[in-house]
């Protein structure tokens, strides 16, 4: 059975073309112009996976995308053409699982999708055995199996993102990782040579886990090389 496929866009020169290509790839694809329709159509017809553009008239993106978090787990992958936002879309603080800036190639974006489509299939798989210990570093605690940490005994909350990076970094507590081997780790080998995810995500890390983020102490830069998590 095909996967299902809404995109949301007011472009409609754009949405006829995208549903046009993914159809043609053997997706079945639903389209909805502003984000209220969008929502409708999820209720009547729960897609697999979502295009969401940001810049929508109405209620915008992020806001298409809390309200959507509301009622599907389906991937979303952002669709924006503004790029002094993706600082914020990068963070995905509010749950999408990829982006795509405009005017990009369809093949890359048939690539974006099956690797979002196969990472959510693969997920339940790839869940951490339950026996696995926290990881201690220094008064961070890393429990990969309970999806948890704490910092001084208090909870910090983290996105997924934030959490797997944190915990390949963890995991090799002390060793330098290459900014491609953490893209690599954390995102799949396809997001090699997009460094800019990394920064902006090590950011975010920083703001949550350190007591001066402009000053870090826990995640520390190696100029050249790469970070490393030290306690």
């Amino acid at each position: 059975m095909s996967k299902r496929i809404l995109i949301i866009d007011d472009d409609a020169l754009l949405r006829r073309s995208l549903a046009f290509n993914l159809e043609k790839a053997g997706y079945t694809v639903s389209t909805a112009g502003t984000a209220e329709d969008g929502l409708a159509i999820a209720r009547l017809e729960p897609p697999d996976l979502i295009l969401l553009d940001i810049g929508l008239p109405g209620m915008d993106g992020m806001d298409g995308l809390r309200a959507l978090r509301a009622q599907t787990t389906a991937p979303v992958i952002f669709v924006t053409a503004r790029r002094r936002q993706l600082d914020e879309v990068l963070g995905l603080e509010l749950g999408a699982d990829d982006y795509i800036t405009k005017p990009f190639d369809i093949d890359v974006l048939l690539a974006r999708i099956k690797v979002v489509l196969r990472r959510v299939a693969l997920a339940p798989l790839a869940a951490p055995a339950a026996t696995m210990p926290p990881l201690v570093i220094g008064d961070l605690i890393i429990d990969i199996a309970a999806h948890h940490v704490t910092l001084h005994g208090k909870p910090v909350e983290l996105a997924p993102r934030e959490f797997d990076l944190l915990a390949a970094l963890a995991q090799e507590a002390g060793r330098v990782l290459s900014v491609d081997e953490l893209l690599a780790r954390v995102w799949g080998a396809e997001y090699v040579g997009e460094p800019q995810v990394v920064y902006v995500h090590i950011r975010w890390l920083r703001e949550k886990i350190e007591e001066d983020p402009h000053a870090p102490q826990r995640i520390l830069t190696v100029r050249g090389v790469g970070y490393k998590l030290v306690a």
